[in-house]
């Protein structure tokens, strides 16, 4: 008897899921997806990683840094666009596992893009929440109560930028300029409200209908766009070319200290940047013409935002010296720099974040919903996640309770904790798709694919081989923490998904 763990879903079932009339409705069209990975993708890791990968790992060469993890993404998008053609259903890389690596490999998969999207989506809701206290306070003059603007048990001092996280960094600091932290008002945090308050609202809005959903992250990925064309084209004129040289700087003797190790080390960190393209595969079975649209919805979406994030970092490095970015804000820092002529530009570019973090929130919470919805389809999840709202068409329960975790997340927990083990869910997910594809080329070589890997099969190959060199970067904390999550999925499996799967 053959070990159900190794039991593969079958193509012909996911083909009639692919056309079944009783799932989610098909709204979606080749710029909606197109938009959703734009609006998935384009968030924290432009307007708070580049600074600091500058800064800490690479300087100006930052920019070498996003093609390097473009590059990696790119060999795993192709094959994604390949599943997603020929497997237009929900639920991403868990689907394409299911089918061509068995149960086992499905299961896993499954339960670490939670990491990816459900923590994602955390993540950028605290860094939503930190745009909009500070737009609220310094450019409309609305102070909230500093005890519901961060995670819970956070101690914040009132320094004269405002209120901030009581760090030994900023105490060392404040104590360079001749004030002692002790002596400032201090409060300690009962939760980050402004964090619960946009996965609220999104969660509703999910709740809806996904042709609602897409057109609102339509509009917001145009605002967040345009805010950023604005600074290239108008910081392109304030470049001191000095501050490229040297656009590599020297290592300092450790490694992933600048040099080229530096510029490595760099494109793991900023690798969170690029999280989200393959939420686009998770709206495989919304999409009106998947086989078509899929392909684009993946690699355009990468690499219109490749393009964004070159051009940025270019433009931020040649304003500001590259030692000044290590902030929380490294786009404002280079508009302070360019001074007068710049400095209406300012509160655009908190709006562009503001609209690019609420677009990553509502795609990352959407990518978990559908996956929840996937894994309850096939018996190996909990069965209210699989039903489907008899009015609007969307995966209620499912939405409800991944927003209800994910709101209760963002309003508890810091940042650092929330976004400790989203790169290697995302990682791990890439390099099984890279090897689905190689697996299923030779198990079934004569099923239809819409759309073929090119090179086959060099970049499947590169595709795992680059996700795992950037995975290797990774703090070896998160590896372990990442073992200990696996542990619990694989308890829920083995109590529930074992017994009740239909493949």
């Amino acid at each position: 008897m053959s070990n159900p763990l190794f039991n593969r879903k079958p193509m012909s079932v996911l083909t009639e899921e692919s056309g079944s009339s009783h799932g989610l409705k098909r709204t979606l069209g080749k710029y909606n997806l197109i938009a959703l990975g734009v609006g998935a993708i384009i968030g924290a890791g432009i307007f708070v990683l580049t600074g600091q990968a500058a800064a800490v790992y690479a300087g100006p060469a930052v920019t070498v840094s996003f093609v390097i993890s473009a590059l990696a993404c790119a060999f795993a998008g192709l094959c994604y666009a390949e599943f997603a053609a020929m497997i237009p259903i929900a639920g991403s890389a868990y689907t394409y596992a299911y089918a061509t690596m068995g149960r086992g490999v499905a299961w896993v998969i499954g339960w670490a893009l939670i990491l990816e999207y459900l923590f994602a989506g955390s993540t950028v809701a605290v860094g939503w929440s930190g745009y909009v206290v500070s737009f609220l306070d310094k450019n409309l003059g609305i102070a909230l109560p500093p005890e519901l603007v961060a995670a819970t048990g956070t101690k914040l001092v009132k320094t004269p930028d405002g209120w901030e996280p009581l760090t030994a960094e900023l105490a060392n600091a404040l104590e360079t300029k001749g004030i002692l932290a002790d002596t400032l008002p201090q409060v300690t945090t009962l939760m980050n409200l402004p964090a619960m308050l946009i996965i609220f609202l999104v969660t509703i809005l999910l709740i809806r209908g996904i042709k609602e959903s897409a057109t609102f992250n339509n509009i917001v990925v145009i605002v967040k766009l345009t805010v950023i064309l604005l600074f290239v084209f108008f910081g392109w004129q304030y470049i001191n070319s000095d501050n490229w040289v040297p656009f590599i700087p020297e290592n300092t003797g450790e490694f992933g200290s600048f040099g080229f190790s530096g510029v490595l080390r760099a494109s793991a960190v900023i690798f969170f940047a690029y999280i989200g393209f393959d939420a686009v595969s998770t709206a495989a079975q919304e999409a009106k013409n998947p086989q078509k649209d899929m392909p684009w919805g993946i690699l355009g979406s990468l690499f219109i935002c490749t393009i964004v994030y070159i051009l940025v970092s270019l433009v931020m490095t040649g304003i500001a010296p590259y030692t000044e970015l290590n902030t929380a804000a490294p786009i404002a820092v280079a508009i302070d720099k360019a001074g007068a002529g710049l400095s209406w530009l300012s509160p655009y570019i908190k709006i562009g974040a503001i609209a690019g973090l609420t677009s990553v929130i509502l795609v990352m919470i959407m990518g978990q919903t559908r996956i929840f919805y996937s894994m309850s389809n096939d018996g190996l999840f909990f069965k209210p996640f699989s039903k489907i709202h008899d009015k609007f068409g969307t995966p209620v329960t499912s939405t409800i309770i991944t927003g209800t975790v994910a709101m209760i997340a963002s309003g508890l927990l810091p940042i650092g904790v929330l976004g400790e083990l989203v790169s290697i869910g995302t990682l791990l997910a890439f390099i099984l798709v890279c090897v689905g594809v190689l697996v299923l080329r030779y198990k079934e070589p004569n099923l239809v694919r819409p759309f073929k890997t090119p090179l086959f099969p060099v970049v499947p190959i590169l595709g795992i081989v680059c996700c795992t060199g950037v995975m290797i970067f990774l703090n070896p904390l998160t590896f372990l923490i990442a073992l200990g999550w696996l542990t619990i999925g694989a308890i829920i499996y083995f109590v529930y998904g074992k017994y009740n799967a239909k493949y």
